[in-house]
């Protein structure tokens, strides 16, 4: 019996995603799931206005998209706590992990229960003035603070928990999640870490100094970016979709968010295969059979 009584469908309004959500809102009827359509481009429901609060525990909410589709469903989700699971309709797909030719085959193993559901972190990005909130938003990827197109390096100092960092002299700064690791953090040099793990990433762009360098920060913290330059057109942005002009005098928050993203995938889905898969390591190379679980020891033997 399937723990999914009922799936949310998200989706553009392209012919090849209307193909593929014609494809999973037949399958999904046929096992007997209640679904509801919701197009990415303007939703104007929430989730709220189609499932009663204690059905979200029962509820799935499948993405038919790329990555930025994903992260507008998980901006539309807000705090509601809705699983989610990502079908890759678009190029690079690390948050739409399932592939297309083989959907059907993954969500009938989901909704048997066949997955694995991840508990990922996301932050509360706030933008404060003279005590004030001005912006506030919940990212599943990233914080980016960066200048405009005519702008200079900009000046901007960084404080965690309350003791000074360092001043950065850069493009612009990233403060990314270890979901997003692998999105604009990994671009600009910052590491890949492990989704599950509970830290950020604070990741310089172009810094003028050579020195400087991305450093991971454990939770529970507190992150606060202070703008230093005047006169310069500098914008935060979240999760690369929105965000807001930041001004001289304003203090830009990240916090640990208090609401999760349950992010579903199949139990035959490993992340450093998907790793391997994305960036192509080992191509040259098969990997080495070994006969117990463990690696071998090495020997040594004197000459």
């Amino acid at each position: 019996m399937s723990w999914v009584k009922k799936a949310i469908v998200f989706c553009k309004q392209k012919k090849e995603c209307r193909e593929v959500l014609e494809k999973v809102e037949g399958f999904l009827k046929k096992s007997g799931v209640l679904t509801f359509d919701v197009p990415a481009a303007m939703p104007v429901q929430t989730p709220y206005d189609l499932i009663p609060e204690s059905d979200f525990s029962s509820t799935l909410l499948i993405v038919l998209g790329g990555d930025g589709t994903f992260l507008s469903a998980v901006r539309w989700l807000g705090r509601c706590g809705i699983p989610v699971v990502g079908v890759n309709l678009g190029s690079l797909g690390f948050l739409t992990e399932i592939p297309r030719k083989s959907c059907i085959e993954e969500l009938r193993k989901i909704l048997e229960g066949f997955c694995i559901v991840e508990d990922r972190i996301r932050f509360d990005v706030t933008i404060l003035q003279d005590g004030k909130v001005i912006f506030q938003e919940t990212v599943l990827n990233d914080a980016v603070i960066n200048k405009g197109a005519m702008a200079r390096i900009i000046d901007l100092q960084a404080y965690v928990n309350g003791v000074y960092l360092t001043h950065y002299r850069a493009d612009g700064l990233i403060i990314s999640t270890p979901t997003g690791s692998t999105a604009y953090n990994l671009s600009a040099g910052g590491p890949i870490v492990c989704p599950t793990a509970r830290v950020a990433v604070i990741t310089p762009i172009c810094s003028f100094n050579l020195t400087d360098r991305p450093i991971v920060v454990p939770t529970p913290f507190e992150i606060e970016i202070l703008l230093a330059s005047a006169g310069q057109e500098v914008f935060l942005t979240c999760d690369g979709q929105v965000g807001c002009a930041l001004e001289l005098g304003q203090t830009v928050k990240i916090t640990l968010s208090s609401t999760h993203l349950r992010f579903v995938k199949p139990l035959a889905l490993d992340y450093f295969e998907v790793l391997r898969t994305k960036l192509k390591w080992g191509q040259s190379m098969e990997p080495m059979k070994f006969t117990s679980s463990a690696p071998p020891s090495p020997s040594y033997r004197n000459e």
